[in-house]
């Protein structure tokens, strides 16, 4: 909890994706971020909380990142968002996720696509969208009240693969470092894989595009 923003993480799915329940404190309105599988895990946990889930977003459209994307918008209606970059991955999902052995649930159509500089609203909380492609085309990474999540743009002492269709090391290094790298220290970062980091501590040590990289 951050001045009224409520932050519920579940590792969901056989990839163990980090799934965000966010909800506004004040008025119970949420939002879900990256919900990979396990959508009725998620429904109970947002009802057992009283929260509202109004948005769902795919900070990139990989399988196992929208695997919930279908029952969660089917149970509540939520306006379920993306970057249009990224459509051609939503799509193309199942395919994907065969070329690993899994499956996945197809994904309803996204209602609005968001890009740099865009926001919403989650209640009383407003989330800043910034465009950091590399890891996927339309990779977004979500700010709101100190809170920084990132997909899988950038992980503790990592960086998201970028040999996958779509996939430029170069663009995700840059991004990284001009639109990510610019905001406070003290920033808390939470990455779609893995534990929790900060700004501060990914600038100053990430191998990958830290100061010494």
């Amino acid at each position: 909890m951050s001045d009224g923003l409520v932050i519920h993480q579940l590792s969901v799915g056989p990839l163990q994706v980090n799934c965000f329940l966010v909800a506004c404190q004040k008025t119970n309105d949420a939002v879900v971020i990256d919900p990979g599988e396990e959508g009725n895990r998620v429904l109970q946990l947002a009802k057992s909380n009283g929260f509202k889930i109004s948005k769902v977003v795919n900070t990139h459209c990989h399988f196992d990142h929208i695997g919930a994307n279908q029952v969660l918008v089917e149970e509540t209606g939520a306006e379920l968002m993306l970057h249009a970059a990224d459509l051609p991955l939503l799509q193309n999902a199942r395919n994907h996720a065969e070329a690993y052995g899994l499956t996945v649930a197809p994904s309803p159509e996204p209602d609005r696509f968001l890009d740099q500089g865009d926001t919403f609203e989650v209640g009383e909380h407003s989330f800043s969208v910034f465009h950091v492609p590399g890891h996927s085309p339309g990779s977004i990474c979500l700010l709101s009240d100190g809170h920084l999540f990132v997909g899988d743009v950038l992980f503790a002492g990592s960086i998201g693969r970028t040999d996958l269709p779509g996939g430029d090391f170069d663009a995700l290094v840059e991004g990284v470092r001009e639109r990510l790298f610019t905001l406070p220290d003290e920033t808390i970062v939470h990455p779609g894989h893995g534990p929790d980091t900060t700004i501060g501590q990914e600038r100053r040590m990430n191998p990958f595009v830290g100061d010494g990289a």
